[in-house]
């Protein structure tokens, strides 16, 4: 099944958890793609913008077949951005570019920008978006102090646009917290959503400032409920 990542906020780890999941469904023999509609904060390499985002996919495993519709350089969001660059975007572009990928992969994994009702041009927004493609949705959010209001904000939200939601993946999650605000706030949120917690990943160590792929792929087998996020029984799963 072909999802959609959004998350609570900005910063969220939405990229993390996108290349995440598409690094270890490609690792069980799945044909993976990676498909960023809108990337803004882009990169210039001798004049040609590139998506930071599918960058660092790719390191994960070069094998994961990615596409982005849009990249715009401003760290703005992407309405402003289009803008700025004196880019008319077209939803066409979003239906065509999506379907090209579907075509060749098994799965599909669309990282959308920003929060739920981020703007994408004029009055579209993220949730027209996911509502475009017909994707569901997985919820990506933080476990900190404020992330109970955010997520459920999110969730309701995406319910009154008429989205399917799969679930919530906590991002960044210190296991060894004594907080009593961060442990609890899993429950509290599948409690008062009655959404399922796919996963609650914890914070990565990292290589020179990087996520180590290895250890991103080794926790998101660990700590997320693969068969929940796509929606389909996976007859094998990798070991660490």
């Amino acid at each position: 099944m072909d999802i959609f990542i959004t998350g609570t906020d900005t910063n969220i780890g939405k990229t993390v958890v996108t290349a995440g999941l598409a690094g270890v469904m490609q690792s069980l023999g799945y044909s993976i793609g990676v498909y960023k509609p809108v990337q803004s904060g882009a990169e210039n390499k001798n004049g040609f913008l590139l998506s930071p985002d599918l960058k660092f996919v790719m390191s994960v495993d070069p094998n994961i077949k990615t596409s982005c519709s849009y990249c715009f350089e401003e760290p703005v969001a992407p309405s402003l951005a289009a803008f700025l660059s004196g880019v008319r975007v077209k939803k066409e572009n979003f239906i065509n570019d999506f379907q090209k990928l579907r075509m060749k992969s098994d799965i599909v994994i669309v990282e959308g920008a920003g929060g739920i009702l981020t703007p994408l041009y004029e009055k579209f927004l993220i949730a027209d978006l996911i509502k475009l493609l017909n994707l569901p949705v997985v919820i990506v959010s933080r476990p900190d102090l404020g992330t109970i209001n955010h997520t459920l904000l999110t969730i309701r939200t995406a319910k009154a646009c008429g989205l399917k939601v799969m679930g919530i993946i906590i991002n960044k999650y210190p296991y060894n917290t004594s907080d009593i605000g961060i442990k609890s706030a899993p429950k509290i949120i599948q409690e008062l959503s009655d959404v399922d917690i796919l996963g609650v990943l914890p914070e990565f160590n990292t290589l020179e400032g990087e996520i180590n792929p290895e250890i991103l792929l080794e926790n998101i087998i660990n700590h997320v409920d693969l068969e929940k996020v796509f929606g389909m029984k996976i007859p094998k799963l990798a070991h660490y």
